[in-house]
């Protein structure tokens, strides 16, 4: 292929006595013209390439229809009120509806699809208040992570004039009388700031209702610490606020609360040295409950009394042999969520952490709910009678069930049917040895019956960092792929949330080659198991996944059959330098250090680029808007690439524009990149798509 000519600089580096040149540096000036010019050209030929793959028109058809059935989100209740998102099929997002009771007649309360032309204008977050008067609720546009809050009044179904802007990684936690909330933000730029040097020093403020943002009130800030992030909650009994204070992406974090019914401006840094993650589940008076893995890596639920100074824990549910991923105290009970070999378990216990059931699943999947990620409203409450949840899996879109309390069963509250039959399929969870001989989990998805040849177009998918599971998921993609006879396969790496802080921190900073080993070892168990082989087998991840397959790519390249490395983390010397990169030296380390600078350059993808080599087929995805990982990750590891490629294969790079890391992205953009991508991938591997 002929690819646009990309200029190169002569710009070098010293790190730590090591001269490390950059020749493609100028890339990383999103504003210029010359990047926009670059980025038009490359999107020509990509798009002019994949015009040309007879299936791509069918694989978007195929994907729309499949797109079209009805998806809903876990339901919350405050106030009297229910609430729940829905879509209908092919909406750009969903929309929350409100109902008085279970029997009632839904209406919609927000509807993002009305907010801009293009659907890049999306709802993030919703809060309603405790009495269910209001509702806080958070917009993003052109997927970029920063939020603008609204509040609407929800009977008479209008926006108030309250607007609060500057606001990132926040929710919004309500007084119980219903006059405000507690918010937390970045200091508007000012002067010379840029943008992304605005994520620094959050505060946390209070918001009164129908006062302008500037009359907000400072809780806390810390301007010692620039790194420190707040998210607040106010316990069920309004008595406290609640303060998870954060560094980066570190898991470890400090618990800080204020007595509300307190006048002074007091707040207690309880819990301050970082030793271990402390989440707060709710508290009875003083005794506060607290999920954490202090001398407990996988996890469990201690109660501290505030009230004493000794801080001494007592311990309600006890360390497990599966992680325990999430508590949470719905009507006086503790709904315990596990990750069993990265699938859902569900137990509850009594207040005194006695265990009583658990709770049947309908196969092996991903529950959430119960507290568990609900990344739109608010937790559930002690006093609530009822749960919901959502159950997913590979194959099932997700349903939605209500959990009585008292009787302790589940009934299906909101049914999602894809409309097409999915028991020809079967999902597998082997076990394989990594490099290192580490038994590591892998979920395996396709036809019942196929043959062992080494012939099936095969997707190997991983994350593998920041202590994030990687469990059943259903995608609509992924569906087309196995029901058109292709494999799909995801990987439980290390550095991920599957078996406790000791796995996420065995693929972490100097240990982060393991987890690139453990997806190379998955590559090779599918081909020695004749599932599929070189030619027949693609990767695929985004994020810190698009970095763990730039370096597998580097790595091996001859191991793979086509790679897709999505909005990747692919410049491991300057990833610190942009919007909130500075985050994740928890994980990654820092180049500044000379011993993190050793083991980061020996795998940064951009930097283990070698010219001549035969790379497979990739295509590089990424999004012109990403203020997460900037695109320039993107662009300058495209650009060296395609200059070294020494074999025929295509290398390519889609910048999607308008759009950001992938929250709230809408769904016809949702379906035109997975139409490339999944055509890509079939034309690559030899995938019939049906």
């Amino acid at each position: 292929m002929r690819y646009p000519e990309t200029k190169r600089g002569d710009v070098a580096e010293d790190f730590h006595g090591t001269k490390v040149e950059d020749p493609y540096r100028w890339l990383e000036d999103l504003d210029s013209s010359d990047t926009a010019k670059w980025i038009e050209d490359q999107n020509r030929i990509t798009f002019d390439y994949l015009s040309t793959i007879p299936a791509r028109s069918k694989v978007k058809e195929r994907l729309t229809e499949l797109w079209d059935f009805e998806r809903f989100g876990v339901p919350f209740h405050r106030g009297g009120r229910y609430f729940f998102l829905k879509n209908n099929g092919l909406q750009n997002h969903f929309v929350l509806y409100a109902l008085d009771s279970l029997e009632g007649e839904p209406r919609v309360l927000l509807d993002p699809n009305s907010w801009s032309e293009d659907g890049t204008v999306a709802l993030l977050k919703a809060v309603p208040s405790e009495d269910g008067r209001y509702i806080a609720y958070s917009r993003s546009t052109a997927g970029t992570d920063w939020q603008e809050w609204k509040v609407q009044d929800i009977e008479a179904g209008e926006d108030l004039a309250d607007d609060i802007k500057w606001v990132k990684f926040s929710s919004a936690a309500w007084t119980p009388d219903a006059t405000g909330f507690f918010y937390s933000r970045y200091d508007e730029p000012s002067g010379d700031m840029k943008l992304e040097d605005a994520t620094y020093f959050q505060k946390l403020f209070f918001h009164r209702v129908g006062t302008p943002q500037s009359d907000d009130v400072l809780i806390y800030k810390r301007d010692d610490q620039k790194e420190w992030g707040f998210h607040s909650a106010v316990s069920e009994d309004g008595r406290y606020l609640v303060i998870h204070v954060t560094q980066g992406t570190d898991p470890k974090n400090g618990l800080f609360y204020k007595t509300l019914d307190d006048k002074t401006d007091e707040v207690a840094e309880f819990l301050s040295d970082f030793d271990a993650s402390y989440h707060f589940v709710g508290n009875d008076g003083p005794n506060f409950w607290l999920l954490t893995d202090l001398d407990a890596p996988l996890g469990r639920l201690i109660a501290i009394d505030v009230s004493k100074p000794d801080k001494r824990p007592k311990e309600l549910i006890g360390e497990a042999d599966d992680k325990l991923e999430f508590v949470t105290c719905i009507g006086d009970r503790f709904f315990a969520g596990y990750l069993k070999d990265a699938r859902s378990v569900i137990k509850v216990f009594d207040l005194n952490g006695r265990f009583e059931s658990e709770i049947v699943l309908p196969g092996l999947g991903t529950v959430w709910g119960f507290g568990d990620p609900n990344l739109v409203g608010p937790p559930p409450r002690r006093t609530d009678k009822e749960a919901f949840y959502v159950f997913m899996s590979f194959t099932d879109p997700g349903s939605v069930y209500r959990y009585d309390i008292a009787s302790g069963s589940s009934e299906v509250f909101l049914r999602s049917d894809v409309g097409v039959d999915t028991s020809d399929l079967e999902t597998n969870q082997i076990f394989y040895e990594s490099k290192d001989g580490t038994r590591v989990p892998m979920f395996v998805v396709h036809k019942k019956g196929i043959t062992l040849d080494g012939n099936n177009p095969t997707l190997l998918y991983g994350y593998g960092g920041f202590n994030i599971p990687m469990a059943p998921q259903f995608t609509t993609p992924n569906l087309l792929w196995v029901k058109s006879g292709g494999v799909f396969a995801q990987a439980c790496l290390r550095g991920g949330g599957e078996y406790g802080e000791k796995w996420h921190q065995a693929g972490a900073k100097h240990n982060k080659q393991n987890v690139f080993d453990d997806f190379i070892s998955a590559a090779k168990w599918l081909i020695s198991n004749r599932y599929t082989s070189q030619s027949k087998l693609g990767i695929m991840g985004g994020s810190n996944g698009g970095l763990l397959v730039g370096a597998c790519l580097v790595q091996e390249p001859d191991l793979f059959g086509a790679a897709i490395p999505s909005r990747g983390v692919l410049d491991m010397l300057r990833f610190h330098k942009s919007t909130i990169g500075w985050a994740w030296t928890a994980d990654y380390g820092t180049p500044d250090d000379p011993q993190d600078f050793k083991h980061l350059y020996a795998y940064s993808p951009l930097h283990n680029v070698k010219e001549g080599i035969d790379y497979p087929p990739t295509l590089i995805v990424t999004a012109d808007h990403d203020d997460r990982v900037v695109p320039s990750h993107s662009f300058k590891f495209a650009a060296a690439l395609q200059a070294a490629q020494g074999g025929p294969a295509p290398v390519l790079i889609r910048v999607e524009t308008k759009a950001g890391h992938g929250l709230g992205t809408p769904t016809s953009k949702l379906i035109e990149e997975a139409a490339d991508v999944r055509s890509f991938l079939a034309h690559q591997l030899g995938l019939e798509i049906f």
